[in-house]
């Protein structure tokens, strides 16, 4: 039987297709691979446009139960929301789902039998920032009335993400929504954190979510490498710290050991 390789999985929209790219320099998912390199294969199931009501519905020809000889799911990273949050517009472009659906569907995707049958390591990310003075400003170059994303309405979701993960036993939170604002801050001299965030109208500041968020929506190769700092020490605890942990984990053996065919020479 072939040797199979359990899985990382990364489970969301655009924000994680995206996670593919390297044209500027950069790839979470490669990064992510490189990391696992010979012990997961890192899957990504970044379906752009896509809510949770898709991925719920598509769930079962995404994810198949364990089978024997099949990959096991390993590490399940879950990000949706932002599309999930956008207002609803002209019905052949509507992605929005309600609060509560959004947070019923996550609960159901987390606790869906053909996942927790693998009993992965499962991670809830919150859905980035908004920068909502950008996308009203491209929204109304497109046509709409306005911005058919608000930056309140979107950490609206992110919070509900961090309660998702806090009601779910063996759910761990990735909060990215805080990790870019908190550099976005930083990186911003003089912003007054105490008030309206930045992006938000109220606030009329953009600061350095103009790097992070270049098209107020999606993440820059900064924003992604913020990402996956956040990641790289979830994943790896079962070699991390051994005393040779360069090959535990391995699924197919170093060279030094691996077997030969016979007839091709005597391994000294």
């Amino acid at each position: 039987m072939a040797a199979s390789y359990p899985q990382v999985v990364l489970f969301g929209d655009s924000l994680f297709q995206g996670a593919a790219d390297n044209s500027e320099g950069f790839s979470f998912q490669a990064a992510l691979q490189f990391q696992v390199l010979r012990r997961y294969d890192v899957v990504n199931r970044g379906l752009s446009g896509y809510n949770t009501s898709n991925a719920l519905k598509l769930l079962p020809e995404i994810f198949a139960p364990p089978t024997p000889g099949g990959p096991k799911l390993g590490y399940l990273f879950i990000l949706f929301g932002a599309n999930d949050a956008r207002i609803p517009n002209l019905p052949a472009e509507n992605q929005h789902v309600p609060l509560d659906s959004f947070e019923r569907n996550l609960t159901r995707i987390v606790t869906h039998p053909n996942i927790t049958a693998h009993k992965p390591k499962i991670f809830l990310v919150t859905p980035p920032p908004l920068d909502e003075i950008l996308i009203a400003k491209t929204d109304v170059a497109a046509g709409y009335d306005g911005a058919t994303r608000r930056a309140k309405i979107s950490a609206s979701y992110s919070e509900t993400v961090r309660q998702v993960a806090a009601e779910n036993p063996g759910v761990t939170l990735v909060d990215l929504y805080k990790a870019i604002m908190d550099v976005a801050i930083k990186k911003t001299p003089g912003f007054d954190p105490h008030g309206p965030k930045l992006g938000d109208p109220e606030s009329g500041v953009r600061g350095y979510l103009e790097k992070l968020l270049p098209d107020g929506l999606h993440l820059s190769p900064e924003s992604y490498r913020v990402f996956y700092d956040l990641v790289r020490p979830l994943v790896g605890s079962e070699w991390a710290g051994s005393s040779d942990d360069d090959k535990v984990g391995w699924v197919l053996p170093e060279w030094r050991v691996a077997p030969w065919l016979e007839g091709d020479g005597q391994k000294n």
